[in-house]
């Protein structure tokens, strides 16, 4: 095992108990840190600083989380209203748990279409979201023309498979979560790992953001759990036309997902899977192999 310490995980020892023999041994944690992200901005010539919120991540790629986070609530519109992404270091701890975004000059942020401006968890769910017409009011790709492909479920299968073999987190703890970026081939694009789902999620959408690459409605999102209202709305604000989810979805994200004209799949496993809407975009070959 490599000696170095990651900056995502730690090691701690524990008691083990193997039928009656108890041992001492190390195990591996996935680390689990508050986040701060801050806004900077000027409002009518006025500086203006506000903490939007406070959520339990994974650190790594912070910048992509504050930048996917701010987007998918409808608080920036647009990697051009960035001025700069800059971190904090506690002085007690030195650890990095605060982010600040700041806006160019004249860019006022969308603070009136979120209530999340508090402490949310690493699993929060809706967060005090008040109504999937709310989502519709910011999400500028809700009304984009539906894209006519099909995915072979061959394709589809392979998948979680493919995730799995990347997710160096997961192998490390049993303990984190995963979103996968994937384009109509099946092949793994980008991939995000956080103990928090969303978070998981926030930080492919911000890369995707940083990146020029929005909308992804040509591509198939992959969430290693189960597939929340939350994490359906994130991806509608990015454009997904093509949500897989190892898990269960909720009531409320199949049908966020019929809303939005979004393929929903769950319980996505070898060779079997339940299609809870647009089953239109899943091929099924009648062919035996």
């Amino acid at each position: 095992m490599n000696d170095l310490q990651s900056p995502s995980t730690k090691q701690i020892l524990i008691e083990k108990i193997k039928k009656y023999t108890l041992s001492l041994s190390k195990d591996t944690l996935s680390i689990e840190e508050p986040l701060e992200i801050r806004l900077l901005y000027f409002d009518l010539g006025k500086r203006t600083q506000k903490n939007v919120s406070i959520t339990m991540r994974t650190p790594g790629d912070d910048p992509d989380l504050a930048l996917g986070f701010l987007f998918t609530e409808g608080i920036i519109s647009s990697f051009q209203e960035i001025k700069s992404v800059f971190q904090d270091s506690d002085c007690s701890s030195e650890k990095q748990n605060k982010i600040t975004v700041e806006l160019h000059d004249g860019v006022i942020p969308n603070l009136g279409n979120s209530d999340r401006n508090f402490y949310t968890t690493s699993s929060c769910g809706v967060c005090g979201k008040s109504s999937i017409d709310s989502i519709k009011t910011v999400n500028s790709f809700c009304k984009n023309l539906p894209p006519s492909f099909s995915v072979p479920v061959d394709i589809l299968y392979n998948l979680p498979s493919t995730l799995k073999a990347v997710q160096e987190g997961f192998s490390q703890t049993g303990g984190i979560h995963a979103s996968g970026l994937f384009d109509l081939e099946g092949d793994l694009l980008s991939f995000q790992e956080d103990v928090g789902r969303h978070n998981a999620l926030d930080k492919l959408i911000g890369k995707a953001l940083k990146d020029n690459t929005l909308p992804l409605n040509n591509h198939i999102l992959l969430l290693s759990g189960r597939a929340s209202f939350e994490l359906i709305q994130k991806a509608a604000m990015a454009g997904f036309k093509f949500v897989a989810a190892i898990g269960a979805p909720s009531s409320l994200a199949v049908e966020l997902a019929e809303e939005f004209g979004i393929t929903l799949i769950g319980f996505l496993r070898e060779n079997r899977m339940n299609i809870y809407c647009g089953s239109e975009r899943v091929q099924i070959s009648t062919q035996e192999k």
